[in-house]
């Protein structure tokens, strides 16, 4: 490295505000394919977690114990898996979706589900079953009683998804393996930070850690805010 820092931070603050082509193709690329996952998982994710949180059923400790396990598999695991699943020879190789973005997309929505099926499994868990009774004793469809509930832990359910999205935004084994690595199709910002610096080509690497960065501190932030709002409200 014959640069100094200074020299690299200035040559990656050029790049982002100088709205370089391959860098923000890079940003967006990861933002589009992580909140595709997290919006196509969040509402089956938030109802399962709902049933888990309010029926007893056979197997329920069991699927609440799988879906611990799977937040702990680390995302290379997850893309070997789907990786598998997406090849040529595998069960779903038809649908050709292997290195493209449909394919991380998939593992992504493989990693955020547990993150919010527990989350929002605590979360129901720690609610007040009166509003849900008195709802259904009103006359409440269970999809409006649902909402109601929902309504009344926006602050933890907001904080699951939060906690979602900051995993799989910021995930690299997963889309390195299935997606590829792809210049303008699967390039996302973890697997370009890890191939700039393999290069050498340290300015856009920090640029692209300066966008997580930013993101961290602001999910960071939120995260805090939202905390002190429901303990706020808990006293």
């Amino acid at each position: 490295m014959s640069q100094s820092w200074f020299e690299l931070i200035q040559q990656a603050l050029g790049l982002l505000f100088s709205l370089d082509k391959d860098l923000w193709s890079i940003i967006w690329i990861s933002f589009s394919v992580s909140l595709a996952a997290l919006l196509i998982t969040l509402i089956p994710s938030m109802l399962l977690g709902f049933v888990l949180a309010f029926k007893q059923f056979p197997g329920r400790h069991f699927v609440l114990n799988l879906v611990q396990t799977l937040q702990s598999i680390p995302t290379v695991v997850i893309g070997l898996l789907v990786y598998l699943l997406l090849t040529r020879m595998g069960p779903l190789g038809d649908l050709r979706w292997l290195f493209t973005q449909q394919g991380m997309i998939l593992g992504q929505m493989l990693i955020c589900a547990p993150v919010l099926i527990a989350m929002s499994q605590a979360a129901f868990t720690s609610a007040d079953k009166r509003a849900w009774e008195t709802a259904l004793t009103l006359g409440a469809s269970l999809p409006r009683a649902i909402l109601m509930v929902s309504g009344e832990l926006r602050g933890p359910l907001l904080l699951a998804v939060i906690a979602a999205f900051s995993r799989i935004v910021t995930e690299v084994g997963c889309s390195m393996m299935v997606g590829g690595n792809i210049e303008y199709v699967t390039r996302n910002i973890p697997t370009a930070i890890a191939l700039e610096t393999s290069k050498g080509d340290f300015a856009q690497a920090i640029a692209l850690g300066l966008v997580l960065l930013f993101l961290a501190i602001i999910m960071n932030f939120a995260l805090g805010n939202l905390r002190g709002k429901n303990q706020v409200r808990s006293h």
